[in-house]
């Protein structure tokens, strides 16, 4: 494929994608209310629709691999960065549960493909250069989130359609890609004995790799409640206007943003368990304070503390996992991709019923009792 575009240095090369990765996808989640107020449908049945994203997700993250190793890294993320906001922007015309549905289904399969190539480029140029930066990487995911979910909130409140506002993110999507991305070259692979093996054609998680899972559980979930319900929950239980309520989407991933800067730094001093629960500490009690939020201020505070709390999790998951040697890191990677990633697009859809059957603050407070399996799990992050 012809190079073009800007020259960037390795790392910022893969804060790009990450940045482009969670533009692309972080555009639909503070439209929600008025896509599901168009559909006329309550709490249950349109989170049942939107695990399409999740099925799609699920097959790319479990039988990607090895196909992603053969198309080439810089040809599959150019390719599927690109298609993921068009897939979105048709979801937004669907009728009916069923028609959003099979509509969400090709955008969750860019969306576990590129997961995949994003955090393996990350630990492989981290090895290729000697720095960590896997958490200040993904703190550029949150910021293409937060700007995501800014831009949605301010177009809600003037009145433009999800249609239109998707249907831009689409070419400013493509000019980004352009300019940030058309130099990218995949990095070479890690020297290890299992780095030189192909991925798995499944990923079966083995025991490592599932101790990873209950890690990053509690924060893929939350995190996934917090794109899925916040922008519903400021609006059902506050009344908020349609910008208050798509900047709850938006702040928690400004939070989780800010961590992540600062994350890697303390994950080096203070090593990865002591960091994740400290973190999953904060994550509980954001958790609580929305779930009992008497007041808008106090449910936009715990959003921003969730943010924070489930900042470092994912990623130090990921490290830990693309950093195993018993088999190929991609297929590590891709293991606990697609069980965790899954997690923040399957189990809040579900919460849905949670949701209509005992009142949407209980889309919150069911997380409790995760977070305290993530904080036993966390000794599993201990570096060997």
């Amino acid at each position: 494929m012809r190079r073009f575009g800007l020259e960037l240095p390795l790392a910022w090369r893969v804060y790009a994608a990450f940045f482009l990765y969670a533009f692309a996808m972080g555009g639909i989640f503070p439209r929600l209310p008025e896509i599901q107020r168009g559909l006329g449908v309550a709490e249950g049945a349109f989170g049942l629709a939107l695990i399409g994203t999740a099925c799609g997700t699920m097959v790319s993250l479990t039988f990607g691999g090895r196909l992603l190793e053969r198309l080439g890294h810089r040809r599959a993320l150019l390719g599927l960065m690109a298609l993921l906001p068009v897939f979105y922007a048709f979801a937004s015309h669907a009728t009916s549960p069923a028609m959003l549905f099979v509509l969400l289904v090709p955008a969750g399969l860019c969306i576990g493909a590129v997961e995949i190539i994003v955090n393996l480029e990350a630990d492989r140029v981290e090895h290729q250069t000697g720095v960590r930066f896997m958490n200040r990487a993904h703190g550029f995911w949150s910021v293409g989130f937060f700007v995501a979910g800014l831009f949605g909130a301010a177009l809600s409140q003037l009145g433009v359609s999800p249609q239109l506002h998707l249907a831009l993110i689409v070419p400013i999507e493509w000019v980004g890609l352009a300019l940030l991305l058309g130099r990218f070259d995949a990095a070479p692979h890690r020297d290890t004995t299992a780095g030189a093996q192909p991925a798995a054609r499944f990923a079966r998680p083995t025991r490592s790799v599932m101790l990873l899972v209950a890690v990053a559980l509690s924060a893929m979930v939350l995190e996934g409640a917090g794109a899925d319900w916040s922008a519903i929950y400021m609006r059902d239980v506050f009344g908020a206007a349609p910008f208050m309520a798509g900047l709850a989407v938006a702040i928690g991933a400004g939070a989780q943003a800010i961590a992540r800067f600062f994350a890697d730094r303390f994950v080096e001093k203070h090593q990865p368990v002591a960091v994740a629960r400290v973190l999953l500490g904060v994550l509980g009690a954001g958790t609580l304070l929305v779930f009992a939020a008497p007041a808008t201020w106090a449910a936009l505070l715990g959003f921003a503390l969730m943010g924070v709390g489930s900042s470092a999790i994912f990623p130090l998951a990921m490290s830990a996992a693309a950093q195993r040697t018993d088999r190929a890191p991609a297929t590590n990677v891709a293991a606990l991709a697609q069980f965790s990633f899954v997690a923040f697009l399957l189990g809040p859809p579900l919460l849905g019923y949670v949701a209509q059957a005992f009142g949407i603050r209980w889309t919150f407070g069911v997380g409790l009792p995760l977070v305290a399996l993530s904080f036993v799990a966390a000794a599993a992050l201990r570096q060997r």
